[in-house]
């Protein structure tokens, strides 16, 4: 067996973040094997996590990264235990580590099958780097969901992170001409319409996209609401209570946040005028931190 001195056992640190003497009682278990006691922390790791998964993990952040032709936009929310190691050093490390392997990951459609994805670092998988990261942080940690936008044509990819980490927002806006990206009225509609998005909340960008039964979960309601009344007339109640519904919820049809004159249709109008080029609002995502822990 090789001696395990305590050069051995900060090299073992160094290369895994494990605490000493965690790294001291896996060098002796693999028998001052460095590799073997990387591999037995590993472990020891991911059945740490096994034993954290039932603890709520409702802090963390969603961060965002954009490609440098601004073509590739993505948005994750990492999830922990405490907003002390959402600030850790260890933690931001962490994210990063998540967002490289989205960014150079090829294109899947479910949460799942991001996390059964080679990693390219020590784990066979994202899910178990994911685990072996619990292990060393001593919380329930997570990637609860993620938006990876890859833009064809000619447009961008735009995102904005407030307050800290809390809200995020990812959205895809095309234009007919790559030169009107570099147009500073083009720009500035983009920086607004992500500030407006991660305001004003919308769950679609135009009505076409409101599901089929959230509109009908939303009309019975409204016929609950006034079931007293002649039938007659509900409909026609109705359709201008689900005319304020979309107006609220669609993106193209709410209220510019900086300027309520004027909604996010008008706003699209003016800066394709101004541009002499056709804007579209394609696509969005906006996540606000443990949504999904809260709905769960």
């Amino acid at each position: 067996m090789a001696e395990i001195t305590v050069e051995l056992i900060k090299t073992l640190r160094d290369k895994t973040n494990a605490g000493m003497m965690d790294c001291k009682a896996a060098l002796a278990e693999a028998g001052g094997d460095l590799e073997e006691a990387e591999t037995i922390l590993r472990k020891k790791g991911i059945a740490d996590a096994d034993k954290k998964a039932g603890r709520a993990a409702k802090e963390g952040v969603v961060a965002s990264r954009i490609s440098d032709d601004g073509k590739t936009g993505i948005l994750v929310e990492v999830n922990c235990e405490t907003d002390f190691v959402a600030k850790n050093e260890n933690f931001t490390s962490f994210v990063n580590e998540i967002l490289d392997h989205v960014e150079s990951s090829t294109s899947v459609d479910s949460l799942e099958a991001l996390l059964a994805q080679d990693f390219s670092g020590d784990a066979s998988t994202l899910d178990e780097f994911i685990k072996a990261k619990i292990g060393e942080l001593g919380e329930n940690m997570g990637l609860s969901r993620f938006a990876k936008y890859e833009l064809g044509g000619d447009g961008v990819e735009a995102s904005y992170i407030h307050m800290q980490g809390r809200v995020g927002v990812l959205t895809e806006v095309q234009c007919g001409s790559a030169a009107t990206t570099s147009n500073e009225a083009f720009q500035t509609f983009v920086k607004d319409l992500t500030l407006h998005i991660a305001a004003s909340q919308p769950i679609c960008v135009d009505r076409d996209g409101v599901p089929a039964d959230l509109v009908e979960k939303e009309k019975e309601i409204f016929r609950d609401q006034m079931k007293d009344k002649p039938a007659e007339i509900i409909e026609k109640i109705i359709d201008g209570k689900m005319g304020k519904f979309f107006s609220t919820n669609c993106l193209l049809e709410q209220a510019f946040i900086k300027d309520g004159d004027k909604s996010i249709k008008d706003l699209v109008a003016e800066v394709s005028q101004e541009t002499g080029d056709e804007i579209t609002i394609s696509r969005f995502e906006r996540y606000g931190l443990g949504e999904l822990v809260e709905e769960a």
